[in-house]
């Protein structure tokens, strides 16, 4: 395992060379392709191999831009050759619209700004031809009106950056395409799209701040907005990370793991001091620390999919054994000169920050307990073209960065269902949960919903933050009677763990050495119960035991009102699992 105290640069520069080692040998014959395990996504093969290439490079470019070498310099040289030359049976590939591969372009666009002695100064001059055509095709075509669009906006930098072909016209039309995307108050969406993850500071400030320093000098009016919305985000952004340097586990792409950081690292690099530099330095430390204190690689010391540990489960169509790499995008810091304030500044801790704050623009309010764990309330966003568990990622009433979150085995009994954080209903033997909300507010300290699990079932939901806990209340108007169960925070246990449980009409608690999980009702009637949830279920621990109420709900209109409460335990072994 990679062990390192994450301090110094020197830490940092140790950590890419460790992640680096084990994947010499999975590099093709022609150096081109990159396949580190064989686990499938929904593009073919040759891409598969591309995205083990490009995603390397996250953490490699940074790297030589601070001065290193590496192991596989020659190799990167004779891959780009032979994936870019149509003559190669290594080719890359021509493309049409859409294409998963344009991502990767953007790996390789990126580090080509970054390091183009690296990149492409040892390309011969075929090679430079065939590399710009390669890479050019994404002007060609019809990209997602995303984050994507800044893959396309780093192709068109690098190759002005060195000479070569591009296209002013499009860069200029994609940067003004993702200003549309902007919600105000340092606040993007990603796209024309309800949700907002983590894609808003690992893409959309991401790509933006990196522009900002790369073009500083072609663009400095764009790069100052950059800037400024960066700034302005990361008052808001600060709330997700705990004291530990855990980030709260909520949305899509969650093992892409310590990228949740990158957006830091951006802010560095930029020199953009949205916060004191020994705060940043500490967030990105501790942030490491934690991360590496987590069963996150293998027996190789190869990243792993999952969160937390290994866990197909919880993972989307488009992540691959190559996806996780896209982490490295965080080691952007090394390419911050040894001179700049953020290497000389000592760590700090968290500044003293509110107990709870309200994120309008992503319908949030997060809280943070006496723990230094974050508890992020949802009004709920749907995801319309449906990741793997969006309902799970998305829909849930609060998200913990330490009890995590449940992904389903399956919707039908309670123990692969684990609805927590939910209020699930029961109809021919499954559970039907908050799936998309038809309406949605974020006012002040209070969340609203309206949602329909079932076609003749209608609910409005509000929840408010009450001392270290949550209050729900559910209107509930249905037109035939239905059995109903709500879950609390899901409690980590191991088979040699003794689970305390209470429960009683209106009330349950389970309890242990990882802490205490409960629901009390304020209004209404319900049962306290509580499960041993399947394995691996949930993204942050592998073994989860569930407390849940049940309701019997009659044709007509019932309202119930919860609080819901979950602590953390004395057992550290809990919060670093290694």
């Amino acid at each position: 395992m990679i062990t390192n105290h994450f301090q110094t640069k020197a830490d940092y520069q140790e950590a890419v060379y460790g992640l680096l080692k084990p994947l010499k040998h999975c590099y093709s014959e022609g150096k081109a392709l990159v396949f580190i395990g064989s686990n499938a996504a929904h593009y073919g093969v040759k891409t598969l191999g591309l995205e083990g290439f490009s995603r390397i490079l996250w953490g490699l470019a940074p790297l030589w831009a601070s001065g290193k070498d590496s192991n596989l310099d020659a190799w990167i040289v004779e891959g780009i050759t032979n994936g870019s030359n149509p003559e190669h049976p290594e080719y890359w590939g021509d493309y049409t619209d859409g294409e998963q591969a344009y991502v990767e372009m953007g790996a390789l666009a990126y580090s080509v700004l970054m390091a183009p002695h690296k990149m492409w100064e040892p390309l011969d001059e075929q090679a430079k031809v065939n590399f710009q055509n390669w890479l050019l095709q994404i002007n060609n075509h019809v990209i997602s009106d995303n984050n994507w669009l800044f893959f396309r906006v780093l192709v068109n930098c690098a190759m002005k950056k060195v000479n070569a072909e591009f296209s002013q016209e499009q860069l200029e039309t994609d940067l003004n395409r993702v200003d549309d995307f902007y919600l105000g108050d340092g606040w993007y969406s990603d796209g024309a799209t309800r949700q907002r993850d983590y894609y808003v500071p690992f893409a959309m400030h991401f790509y933006g701040l990196l522009y900002a320093k790369l073009m500083e000098t072609e663009d400095p009016e764009r790069g100052k907005t950059y800037k400024e919305r960066g700034s302005k985000f990361a008052q808001d952004f600060i709330y997700y990370f705990g004291e530990r340097g855990e980030a709260l586990p909520y949305g899509r792409s969650l093992t892409y793991r310590f990228a949740q950081g990158c957006f830091w690292s951006a802010l560095v690099y930029s020199d953009t001091e949205a916060l004191p530099w020994g705060v940043i330095r500490g967030i990105l430390n501790r942030h490491f620390r934690w991360w590496f204190s987590q069963p996150i690689l293998d027996y190789e010391n190869k990243l792993t999919l999952g969160y937390t540990y290994a866990n197909l489960d919880m993972c989307e169509g488009y992540n691959s054994s190559q996806s996780p790499y896209w982490a490295m995008k965080t080691l952007l810091l090394l390419a911050v000169p040894d001179e700049h304030p953020f290497w000389k500044a000592e760590e700090e801790p968290l500044p003293k920050l509110d107990e709870v704050r309200t994120l309008k623009h992503a319908g949030l309010i997060l809280q943070r307990g006496d723990d230094g764990f974050v508890t992020a309330l949802a009004s709920g966003q749907y995801a319309e073209w449906e990741p793997v568990h969006c309902a799970e990622k998305y829909e849930k009433f609060a998200y913990s960065s330490y009890f995590g979150f449940q992904t389903p085995r399956s919707y039908y009994g309670i123990g692969a269902a684990s609805p927590d954080n939910m209020l699930a209903f029961l109809s021919n033997g499954l559970y039907f949960i908050r799936r998309r909300c038809e309406e949605v507010r974020c006012e002040n300290y209070e969340l609203w919903s309206r949602w329909k699990p079932l076609e003749d079932v209608e609910v409005e939901t509000t929840i408010r933050p009450e001392g270290n806990g949550h209050l729900r209340t559910h209107i509930i108007r249905s037109e035939r009677d239905y059995t109903a169960v709500e879950g609390g925070f899901s409690l980590p246990w191991r088979e040699t763990t003794e689970i305390q449980t209470e429960k009683r009409d209106g009330y349950v608690c389970v309890s242990g050495p990882a802490g205490v999980s409960s629901l009390e009702l304020r209004e209404g009637e319900g049962v306290g119960e509580m499960t041993f949830c399947e394995a691996n279920v949930n993204v942050c621990h592998n073994r989860t035991v569930l407390p849940y109420l049940t309701y019997q709900i009659k044709k007509g209109v019932t309202k119930i009102t919860v609080y819901v409460e979950g602590d953390i335990g004395d057992d550290e072994s809990y919060i670093i699992v290694k």
